[in-house]
């Protein structure tokens, strides 16, 4: 099919601009010359290892210029970006490339060891990209990304098939059990979204000497993206993406946790315009660092503060804005399966109260039996989304279909959020339908830990809750039903699930109870356990 294409747009973008960055990484600057020539060398290389058209490569990526210019080399080739977790374990990394069909792996160093465990699981993955981070050597199983990047191409890559509109880049988000889904999106949806409220929307009738007029006449003003988030998310992705698309650059941050009083001075010394972050996980730390030494940094260039699918309070929103009034917060409401659900703006004196937003042009709230709740109604329905929609699950057309309805005619998606609509047209979001715990920005599963806990020595049953914690939103509870007689150790029965999933997902807390109190058709009252972890949490 025709339409918009990454690679295209970002190849003009290269022309133009040039010597100006593209990204920057502590003390490293990549030019957008540098930056295109090196994916033209990737691309050269996925292609001479014989990958097809739209095959899978995995980002196994910390945030680094790398990851963004890798995934430029598959939008060359035309192949498929896929986002993986660095924080996976073993069994998840193997499920998550298996799944994705991967056929290569573009991986940071510092993962190496893990690689070495699981590559005999994945025979299917016939490249592996090792990208330097000063861990080490690369292992002679791997290609080295500086090599493959210096490799002689001549003029931009591309694979005999071409490139098209239709062009694939998957988005992995965890489902209903805990195992991730790959949310597959076209190219010319996402440019158009990317590109929908910048000075060019790139929509049917744009042509790309317009685009190409637009670099040429805002390259003073490009944009400078923060991404504190990392980019194997959604949120900062899909910014990275849009700002790209701009002839912008894209700043990470060389610490692989968060540092507050780096990222103030990041944005000090690159002139940072838009920061993507956590909620409140992220903002409370930076508020603080302000708060501690309010006139260190210059941060007036500093004007969109970013943010999505997780809290982020009325009055951390107020207390940042003091420190920054020329800019403006946006708390998207959006998921992997639809952008653009809701959002609110805040600024300098005009602060949107926590979980309010304005529902986007194409969202709508919708009952369980297919009507469109209608504002001040007081009825609760499912908050989704239409328009520009991706393609559905990759290799899920049962998920697919009950995520993605045709209701009135109007494909929508709608990914699981919650609401009621007000008198005024805004929404109060009530959160998920299911027990998905959210902290930090990350999903968490109850059913995928619970199964992990309930393997840990003493433990005959256990249920996971999420419990408010003031900077994560939420932090994942275990309520356990020790063996009669005995008591369960907190301490261990974290470790034991650190030891098999990812570190985010094991408890933060650990408390007993004498039965969870199963139905006899095995279900539990998690409304009810909730409560009353929450009250025990309290009580100290």
């Amino acid at each position: 099919m025709p339409g918009w294409n990454f690679a295209d747009l970002w190849e003009i973008c290269a022309e133009v601009r040039g010597d100006a960055p593209a990204a920057v990484h502590g003390d490293r600057t990549v030019s957008w010359t540098e930056f295109d020539r090196g994916a033209n060398g990737l691309a050269r290389t996925l292609l001479d290892a014989g990958l097809r058209r739209q095959d899978k490569v995995a980002q196994y990526l910390t945030n680094d210029p790398a990851y963004m210019q890798s995934v430029l080399a598959c939008f060359k080739a035309a192949m498929v970006p896929v986002n993986t977790n660095y924080r996976y374990a073993d069994d998840e990394l193997v499920h998550l490339w298996d799944n994705a069909d991967a056929a290569a792996v573009v991986f940071h160093g510092t993962f190496g060891p893990t690689i070495e465990r699981i590559r005999h699981r994945l025979p299917h993955v016939r490249l592996w990209i090792r990208v330097d981070d000063g861990s080490g050597p690369c292992p002679d199983w791997a290609v080295d990304a500086d090599d493959a990047a210096a490799a002689p191409t001549e003029g931009p890559v591309a694979g005999p098939w071409g490139r098209s509109g239709g062009d694939r880049w998957f988005l992995y988000t965890g489902g209903t059990t805990g195992l991730p889904k790959g949310v597959m999106w076209e190219q010319d949806t996402l440019v158009r979204l990317a590109t929908q409220t910048s000075p060019l929307p790139l929509g049917d009738g744009t042509a790309l000497a317009a685009y190409r007029d637009l670099l040429a006449g805002t390259a003073g003003a490009a944009p400078v993206l923060l991404p504190a988030a990392p980019l194997m998310h959604g949120t900062g992705h899909i910014m990275a993406l849009a700002q790209l698309t701009l002839g912008g650059c894209v700043v990470t941050l060389p610490g692989r946790s968060l540092d507050a009083e780096a990222l103030w001075q990041a944005c000090h010394d690159e002139g940072v315009t838009v920061l993507v972050i956590v909620g409140d996980a992220f903002a409370r730390p930076l508020l603080e660092a302000l708060d501690a030494a309010p006139d260190r940094w210059d941060l007036s260039r500093l004007q969109l503060l970013v943010s999505s699918g997780v809290m982020w309070s009325q009055d951390v929103k107020a207390r940042l804005l003091d420190h920054l009034p020329q800019a403006t917060i946006f708390d998207s409401l959006g998921s992997s399966e639809a952008i653009g659900m809701a959002a609110s703006f805040s600024s300098k004196g005009n602060v949107t109260r926590t979980a309010r937003f304005a529902l986007g042009p194409d969202a709508v709230v919708v009952t369980d039996d297919g009507r469109k709740v209608a504002p001040g109604s007081g009825e609760i329905g499912r908050l989704g989304v239409g328009g520009l929609l991706p393609v559905g699950y990759y290799k899920d057309e049962v998920k697919t279909a009950a995520t993605f309805p045709v209701i009135d005619g109007v494909r929508y998606s709608l990914p699981g959020d919650w609401a009621t609509i007000e008198a005024d047209g805004s929404i109060t979001l009530l959160g998920r339908g299911s027990v998905c715990i959210n902290t930090g920005g990350e999903k968490v599963f109850p059913e995928e830990v619970e199964e992990v806990v309930k393997t840990c020595d003493g433990v005959v049953d256990a249920v996971c809750v999420g419990i408010p914690d003031p900077r994560l939103g939420h932090v994942v509870c275990a309520i356990v039903e020790p063996k009669v007689g005995t008591s369960v150790d907190a301490a261990a029965v974290i470790e034991h699930v650190r030891a098999g999933l990812a570190h985010y997902k094991a408890p933060r807390i650990v408390l007993e109870r004498s039965t969870i109190g199963r139905a006899p058709n095995g279900k539990v009252d998690y409304k009810g356990l909730t409560a009353w972890a929450r009250d025990q949490a309290a009580a100290g």
